[in-house]
């Protein structure tokens, strides 16, 4: 409810697109209609302001254990809304028997309803997923939102399966770019969230210009006992050890104190040269996670560099 909340305090027209677009149908305008000259029956008044009435009942699990009966007990919640919508929340889908007797018993209270309710199964990764195609490059705030709502639902299991294997993460690599490819290497504050993904990609100069596959991923702060590191994925190395030194090194050119704050290191088998680039106006500022399926038109993700050959053949905005 947080993340809806912030969703509509940011945009109230991004906030409703959303709702459109995983709640009602196209026919439904729940925005604020404001009309000049509308007539009524007995008159015809300067301006009128109408807003239709909606009404959607959640219900969260932290798994697929929803009872019928406290579904049905839900349904007493709504009143003469017009639109109505009860929501089932939980990392994983219900199970089709259980969709189905819910569908019967709603059926039949729909019957004695002058406006019908609708049933919406949905997982909390739906939710973050429809919130991103409704926010853009340049929504930097709700990018950081969903961001640390995703770093939040995996580490409470709130997404159990990961499909980290078909995303590909943009960090933008201006000044330190030229190391980061022959390192093999990105950092970046431990504190920023995100999900999970296989490919890391680099931005520079209006394109994509390397696309590498993540291999390792640990954290390091310099502490008074010396450095402190935690693997959060792969294996620390001493030759690991050394790029993060390099790195370390490497940021005091730039003006980065990367020893005193904790950092993220992302470690690629390798980066590859690509040239994704950006057709629209405007640089991105922040990061941005692409779905290779998408992108690809196929869910058999080939390797690495034939991602990168693959993608200097399209486009983006």
């Amino acid at each position: 409810m947080l993340l809806l909340s912030r969703l509509y305090q940011y945009s109230a027209d991004k906030f409703f697109r959303f709702l459109k677009s995983e709640f009602f149908a196209d026919s439904f305008e729940p925005e604020m209609a404001f009309v000049l000259q509308d007539k009524s029956i007995d008159s015809v008044p300067d301006a009128t302001i109408t807003q239709k009435s909606f009404k959607i009942v959640v219900e969260t699990k932290l798994s697929d254990w929803f009872y019928s009966d406290q579904l049905m007990r839900h349904l007493q919640s709504f009143g003469d809304e017009e639109f109505k919508v009860i929501m089932t929340l939980a990392p994983e889908p219900m199970a089709d028997d259980k969709m189905k007797s819910v569908a019967e018993q709603i059926t039949e209270f729909n019957a004695l309803q002058k406006y019908p309710v609708v049933h919406i199964n949905t997982t909390f990764e739906n939710i973050a997923n429809a919130i991103q195609d409704v926010i853009d490059d340049r929504d930097y705030e709700m990018q950081d939102v969903v961001d640390d709502f995703l770093n939040y639902c995996y580490t409470d299991s709130l997404i159990k399966v990961s499909d980290s294997w078909k995303y590909m993460r943009m960090q933008l690599a201006g000044t330190t770019f030229d190391f980061n490819v022959k390192e093999n290497i990105y950092y970046d504050n431990v504190d920023r969230g995100f999900r999970p993904h296989d490919y890391l990609c680099l931005y520079k100069n209006k394109s994509i210009r390397a696309v590498g596959k993540v291999c390792a991923r640990i954290t390091a702060v310099e502490t008074e006992e010396g450095m402190q590191y935690t693997t959060e994925f792969g294996e620390l190395t001493d030759e690991r050890k050394q790029k993060i030194d390099r790195a370390i090194s490497n940021g005091y050119e730039y003006g980065y104190n990367l020893k005193t704050s904790t950092q993220r290191y992302f470690f690629v088998e390798k980066f590859y040269a690509t040239d994704y680039e950006k057709i629209t106006p405007r640089a991105p500022m922040g990061t941005r996670i692409f779905d290779l399926t998408q992108i690809l038109e196929t869910e058999d993700i080939p390797d690495t560099g034939q991602i990168a050959d693959l993608l200097s053949a399209k486009t983006w905005g």
